[in-house]
């Protein structure tokens, strides 16, 4: 670099600056014109994981009334095929649709099909009246939907299975959004549930619209059988 001190250097300002200057500014050249493509596309990475996240809370949080919704979209306005002998919400099938946990069978086979059962109220249960061949979620929608109402075996058991709680969610969403004005959804206390075992949406549906507690006292249980006849016939 012999000669150039004799040179006269001007900034883009017209500042005129010394050589030694100018090499100084040469030296940091590299670092003040940097690329920074890496903290663009690490910037990019981190909003679309907290846009990920976001979305996905959103999704989760109302992940029953998706599917809900999803469902009677594809039934309604993509020519999905009604199961045989489906029924119109005007003109039920049964009176009562039975949702337990198979660990309470027997209450059902002994109890609730003698009592509840009869001429004038027609009872679905899985085992009985489930389609074979047809998907369970399938089976299970085409209960509620033909229903007046669902009936829910609340106990230990029935928080455990995934299928009870799906039958649970779509029954609690049909109940909110059906044109009926009645509720459809009613739950039986089977036995002590602590709330810490219950999802929120369970909750907030007892807390707003209370349940029905079974006993085996011999008057409690009677007046039982009594008020849930009344409620499903109502």
């Amino acid at each position: 670099m012999v000669g150039f001190s004799i040179f006269r250097f001007v900034t883009s300002d017209d500042v005129t600056i010394t050589f030694d200057k100018m090499m100084t500014d040469l030296d940091h050249l590299a670092s003040r014109c940097r690329s920074y493509v890496a903290v663009i596309i690490i910037g990019l990475l981190a909003f679309a994981t907290f846009l990920s996240v976001i979305i996905g809370g959103v999704i989760y949080r109302y992940r029953w009334r998706i599917r809900y919704f999803m469902y009677m979209s594809k039934k309604r306005f993509f020519g999905y095929q009604m199961l045989p002998d489906y029924t119109a919400i005007q003109n039920y099938k049964y009176e009562a649709f039975i949702s337990y946990a198979e660990d309470n069978i027997r209450l059902i086979l002994d109890d609730v099909i003698p009592q509840l059962e009869t001429d004038i109220i027609s009872l679905c249960i899985h085992q009985r009246d489930f389609l074979p061949g047809n998907a369970i979620s399938d089976n299970i929608i085409h209960a509620i939907l033909s229903s007046r109402k669902t009936i829910v075996i609340l106990s230990n058991a029935f928080l455990k299975s995934k299928w009870c709680m799906y039958e649970f969610n779509m029954a609690r969403m049909e109940s909110i959004y059906s044109t009926g004005e009645d509720i459809s959804l009613v739950i039986v206390m089977l036995e002590t549930v602590p709330n810490s075992a219950m999802p929120v949406e369970m909750l907030r549906w007892i807390q707003d619209n209370n349940y029905i507690e079974y006993t085996t006292d011999h008057e409690g249980n009677a007046f039982f059988w009594d008020k849930l006849r009344r409620v499903i016939t109502s």
